[in-house]
């Protein structure tokens, strides 16, 4: 297997796209640890390759209330992580990052339990603080309404995967995607054509 393909160089113009994980980058497997269950969502790989080569650094944004409940330990899921970053890079040569997790279980009537549970932008802004992440440009892609209202309240464009997981579609300003797409590949084609002018001007 070649090497992966090199990360963005760190620094305040780094560009980035966070990608949600169950749903979007990954079939959704309620509560799954196991990586022998992980399976990609159609077209992911080639989205995930096509956004590398466009020289964005990738992150994976994930709501992980299984942890609180004590559905599973931190331990198995750092094991899981590990499997999905091992395959990604073995089977398309790209990196992530690094993946950022909120432990936390929801608020109660309609009230956030913490800064970083998604729609909350926490997990992005830990991001980029960690990572030196502009993330006025930047991305968001879900598969879920929070997801985009997410990516926005940080900072972020951010695009839709209507792949039939979000169900109340209770739109806002804040929550109306910048892009609806059909999967991960026509999400970077998207991010890709939007980015051209900015490649072009020497931005």
């Amino acid at each position: 297997m070649d090497e992966a393909k090199p990360s963005p160089p760190r620094g305040a113009a780094r560009r980035a796209v966070f990608l949600d994980k169950d749903g979007t980058l990954l079939r959704d497997v309620p509560y799954n640890v196991d990586p022998a269950l992980l399976e990609f969502t159609p077209n992911a790989l080639a989205g995930l390759d096509r956004l590398a080569s466009a020289g964005f650094a990738l992150f994976i944004v994930t709501n992980q209330p299984g942890l609180a409940s004590g559905r599973f330990s931190r331990r198995d899921f750092a094991a899981l992580e590990a499997a999905l970053r091992a395959r990604v890079e073995a089977e398309c040569g790209v990196r992530i990052e690094a993946l950022f997790c909120c432990p936390h279980l929801p608020g109660g009537d309609g009230r956030p339990a913490c800064l970083c549970r998604k729609p909350a932008p926490g997990l992005m802004r830990q991001a980029a603080l960690a990572h030196g992440v502009d993330l006025g440009r930047s991305w968001m892609i879900g598969d879920i309404l929070d997801d985009i209202e997410a990516g926005h309240r940080a900072g972020c464009q951010a695009i839709l995967l209507d792949v039939g997981n979000e169900t109340e579609w209770k739109l806002s300003p804040i929550r109306r995607p910048d892009a609806v797409c059909a999967d991960l590949l026509a999400a970077a084609q998207f991010i890709e054509g939007a980015d051209a002018p900015r490649r072009a001007n020497g931005r």
